[in-house]
């Protein structure tokens, strides 16, 4: 059985909240840098240029990303010899967001309803997905969402006949609808079968895998990459002023579903697609 505390626990997710909000993963920065290269519209470089400098700058001097920090998105893989003291899990994560976007000068973004709108004061609370895995480690992801790409993302409950064609005319309509609201160029998140909220869990999962990586399923894989094709052949382009990447990237988790159903969510995330993740 191994412990751990739960001021070790705030205390990396102070960290974290702070990590991802100033440093983008590699993968992604080096994804925006090539991209940069290949763009052929005056624009579209210019952009993308402007993208990559706006990560290093960031990165060095420890400022965040972009104005919209987010709303706290915390993946928590707790294996089943662990053992948290001092207090509750929850409590310390919740605490370790606060400190770290107090500590960081991180914009407060939440409200504490989303009918009366006033501000949390500290961007509390984060949405947090629990996971029991094998083993006595506790893994830790934060990834800040930002909501000019959130509000794009949509959800369809299609018909199993409906199929990839089917998926393909829905991812299609709503990255054409979003247009250069969700900050292009984006990662997307998608998530088939399950139920409805599997499916949203799924494609919020699939903004964290890195940019490159492809399905370990053949023919998921090709899927991404046809999709990924058709995105860019839209022509919205590096911040909507046209140009062939529209995405950097589009993965997709799957998991079985009922025979009457075809679950898909699309989860839109911007060209800054932060999460940073720690192993206690």
């Amino acid at each position: 059985m191994k412990l751990i505390t739960a001021n070790k626990i705030e205390q990396t997710v102070a960290s974290l909240c702070r990590q991802a909000n100033t440093r983008l993963p590699e993968d992604l920065r080096a994804a925006i840098v090539q991209a940069g290269r290949q763009e052929r519209t005056p624009a579209g470089r210019a952009v993308m240029q402007d993208l990559a400098e706006n990560a290093r700058i960031a990165s060095e001097l420890e400022v965040p990303i972009c104005q919209d920090t987010g709303m706290v998105v915390v993946f928590v893989e707790i294996g089943q010899d662990v053992t948290v003291t001092g207090d509750w899990i929850e409590t310390a994560i919740q605490r370790g967001v606060a400190r770290g976007y107090r500590e960081g000068y991180l914009r407060y973004s939440v409200v504490s309803d989303p009918l009366q709108r006033q501000n949390t004061g500290d961007n509390t609370p984060a949405v947090i997905h629990y996971s029991i895995v094998q083993g006595d480690q506790l893994r830790l992801v934060v990834a800040p969402k930002g909501f000019g790409s959130e509000n794009m993302s949509a959800a369809r409950m299609l018909s199993p006949s409906d199929g990839e064609e089917g998926i393909r005319r829905f991812v299609l309509e709503t990255v054409q609808a979003a247009g250069p609201n969700p900050c292009p160029p984006v990662v997307i998140g998608l998530g088939l079968g399950g139920t409805l909220e599997k499916a949203a869990l799924l494609a919020k999962q699939a903004l964290l895998i890195p940019v490159g990586q492809t399905s370990p399923l053949p023919h998921l894989a090709r899927l991404e990459e046809e999709l990924l094709k058709a995105v860019n052949s839209l022509g919205i382009g590096p911040g909507g002023l046209g140009g062939q990447t529209t995405a950097l990237a589009l993965h997709i988790l799957s998991y079985p579903t009922h025979i009457a159903g075809l679950p898909v969510v699309i989860n839109m995330s911007c060209h800054a697609t932060r999460h940073a993740e720690a192993v206690l």
